[in-house]
């Protein structure tokens, strides 16, 4: 089979993140078929809701299609290192393989912080390829964020 990036999917995702206000992270589940099956991202504020991070709502809709709580065999493609709380729900998704752009040194869980992923007691632990994307997806954060300083 031959690689396909669904990054610049994922970033469609964070654009239209940011144009609702929210922090411009996006999300996409594809299936070991290639098949995307779920797109989000971020509507923390829009929800009101913490949990509403792009993976967390992502990885909702990818299981309530797959009428399972594991994903396994599927990748997940994000712009934005996954916070702690997403990291542990990959894990407990059984997600096969997790893509992400910008490194996160301040909130990040997967290669920054508690290290999640490569903790002992983590249940599962995906293959991981950072920096996908990494360059559109830190300007993204860093055009958001500049304009509220």
């Amino acid at each position: 089979m031959v690689f396909t990036s669904h990054m610049a999917d994922a970033l469609a995702q964070a654009r239209a993140a940011q144009a609702r206000g929210e922090v411009p992270v996006g999300a996409v589940i594809v299936a070991p078929d290639g098949t995307v099956v779920a797109r989000a991202g971020n509507r923390v504020r829009e929800l009101c809701d913490p949990t509403a991070h792009a993976e967390i709502l992502a990885l909702r809709a990818a299981c309530a299609a797959a009428g399972s709580e594991r994903l396994v065999g599927h990748d997940l493609y994000v712009t934005l290192e996954p916070c702690p709380m997403c990291a542990s729900a990959i894990s407990q998704a059984r997600i096969a393989r997790l893509y992400y752009g910008a490194s996160d040194p301040k909130s990040g869980g997967v290669a920054h912080g508690p290290r999640v992923l490569s903790h002992p007691q983590s249940h599962h632990r995906p293959e991981i390829y950072d920096g996908i994307g990494a360059a559109e997806a830190e300007a993204l954060l860093r055009g958001f964020f500049a304009t509220r300083r």
